[in-house]
């Protein structure tokens, strides 16, 4: 695996599911910034490559959206694609200095990101949030919010604010979300997100008191299922829905 072509945000599979690495790609094809994106600091790491937009998919592939490309690809293939869209995304979004003003510049090794004029060093950014799944006894506490497909609930999250621990943020986030506090806060695990450039840290939270409600304008519904009569849950790859089965198999 070369290369890792993006046309936008869509990612180039081949027919069969797996990253598609045509031969007409010149290794010389560079980010619309200048610098060569290297995904990891092995020599021998992908590089990324950007599609013109008005260029098809060569024969035997097609570009799909990055949420379905995730879910398709093996795992080693889908957390490569996710670190190669932040740092396209870092990319995108730090091409001038914050400080002064002046283009950026990337380093030999592709990790930083230079001011030329002030010296200042920009790093990929990680956005930390958490993801909550709130249970009590056979009922989990899912929301909906309206990008989700048809039908579908998931978990609770929401970003990490200045100051905050990871704690602080479930009883804060679960609060404004649903009107109810939590407590026997349990620690699940972590998944690299790049959506854009989150890392979120799950985990298990038992119902404390409350009445739900749907309080945030970035959902739809929020309310109890049993766990026989789930809604449609998040896929497999997402650490919702992996708190969501730990949770039914304990």
């Amino acid at each position: 695996m070369r290369r890792i072509v993006f046309q936008r945000s869509r990612i180039l599979l081949s027919d069969e599911g797996v990253l598609h690495s045509p031969r007409e790609v010149s290794e010389e094809v560079r980010d619309p910034h200048g610098g060569l994106l290297r995904v990891g600091p092995e020599e021998d790491a992908p590089r990324i490559v950007i599609w013109p937009d008005d260029v098809g998919a060569p024969d035997g592939a097609r570009f799909l959206g990055l949420r379905s490309a995730l879910s398709l690809l093996p795992a080693d293939q889908a957390a490569r694609v996710g670190r190669a869209r932040q740092l396209l995304a870092w990319r995108e979004q730090h091409r001038f200095c914050g400080r002064c003003g002046s283009g950026t510049e990337l380093d030999q090794d592709g990790g930083v990101l230079r001011c030329p004029h002030c010296g200042l060093q920009q790093f990929p950014r990680v956005s930390p949030a958490v993801i909550v799944l709130v249970h009590d006894g056979d009922r989990l506490l899912l929301g909906r919010a309206p990008r989700f497909p048809p039908g579908m609930y998931s978990t609770l999250a929401g970003f990490v604010e200045p100051g905050e621990s990871a704690e602080e943020t479930i009883h804060r986030e679960i609060r404004e979300e649903s009107g109810v506090e939590v407590m026997d806060l349990r620690y699940f695990g972590s998944q690299s997100w790049p959506f854009p450039h989150s890392l979120m840290l799950g985990f298990h939270a038992r119902y404390r008191s409350g009445e739900v409600r749907c309080h945030d304008d970035e959902l739809e519904d929020v309310r109890w299922f049993a766990r026989e009569a789930l809604p449609e849950l998040p896929p497999p790859i997402s650490i919702a829905r992996q708190l969501i089965e730990a949770y039914l198999g304990h």
